[in-house]
């Protein structure tokens, strides 16, 4: 899922001079829907600068006409238009290694380019609530769906999984009486579960599901069970890093993502960059 570029990383964007998606259904939401939120005040914010990477798809990446395009792009036009600031809102990206200096030195105010929510950055940062998570999944052949409870009706089965990785870890603990297939490369992976050598897959739900609607996977396989959340195996999810003495712009984007998740607002940007719902 990971795109590299090495075109020209400096370019500002003014989001007010980008047309609004059209609005769709409610996305996945990680907030309490019935919670209330007040919205904070914020004018005396002479300008909101969010930076990002463009090496990060499709969250954030350079289209073929060298824009910064993807997720992450959509969701802050988002943000900034639910709190009426598009005006004054822009997105940056710069090298990953120069962000962390830019928030230090007051060249931006917000981060959104997948940092990570750890203890570490916790020091930091301030974070807003997550947007979006990173659920496991499994994926079993067509002709072989499998439904809840899988830790039922994967007893015996060969299930194939990444090495060394959170998945690996997460597939051994939760389900114990399952023959662990490791690998080493997501292709021999692919080709294996397609041709029957293995029972199924467990892995990042998001890749997964591009590879479920790609060429390479031939319509052969589905996704089995539900969406496996577990933050301490894979994360916390995404959200918005603002630095430690603003916590009026944390409150503002959380006002705004809870808005956002009571209207919908997010889903046609989700249904946009994932083509199969991994949820």
């Amino acid at each position: 899922m990971l795109h590299r570029n090495k075109a020209i990383l400096a370019i500002i964007l003014t989001l007010a001079s980008i047309p609004a998606a059209a609005e769709e259904a409610t996305p996945p939401a990680f907030t309490d829907p019935k919670e209330q939120l007040s919205k904070p005040d914020i004018s005396s914010l002479s300008r909101l600068r969010f930076l990002t990477t463009v090496d990060f798809y499709p969250f954030n990446y350079l289209d073929e006409e060298n824009r910064i395009s993807g997720v992450h792009i959509d969701l802050v036009r988002q943000i900034c238009g639910v709190l009426g600031i598009s005006e004054r809102c822009q997105i940056q990206a710069l090298p990953w290694n120069e962000i962390g200096p830019a928030i230090e030195n007051s060249r931006a105010e917000a981060v959104i380019a997948g940092l990570a929510i750890t203890e570490e950055n916790r020091e930091r940062y301030l974070f807003s609530r997550p947007y979006l998570r990173f659920p496991a999944r499994l994926v079993t052949h067509r002709s072989a769906p499998l439904a809840e409870p899988l830790h039922e009706a994967l007893k015996g089965m060969r299930i194939g999984v990444m090495d060394e990785t959170a998945h690996e870890l997460l597939l051994r603990d939760l389900f114990t009486e399952v023959q662990s297939v490791v690998y080493t490369r997501n292709d021999w992976l692919h080709e294996d579960l397609k041709s029957g050598k293995i029972d199924g897959i467990f892995g990042d739900g998001v890749k997964l599901g591009y590879w479920l609607a790609s060429r390479d996977a031939q319509d052969c396989c589905v996704f089995s069970g539900g969406a496996y959340f577990a933050p301490e195996y894979l994360g916390q999810g995404l959200a918005v890093a603002v630095p430690k003495d603003m916590p009026q712009l944390v409150e503002a984007i959380d006002f705004a993502l809870q808005s956002m998740n009571a209207t919908g607002g997010f889903t046609h940007t989700y249904l946009r960059y994932f083509p199969v719902d991994f949820y």
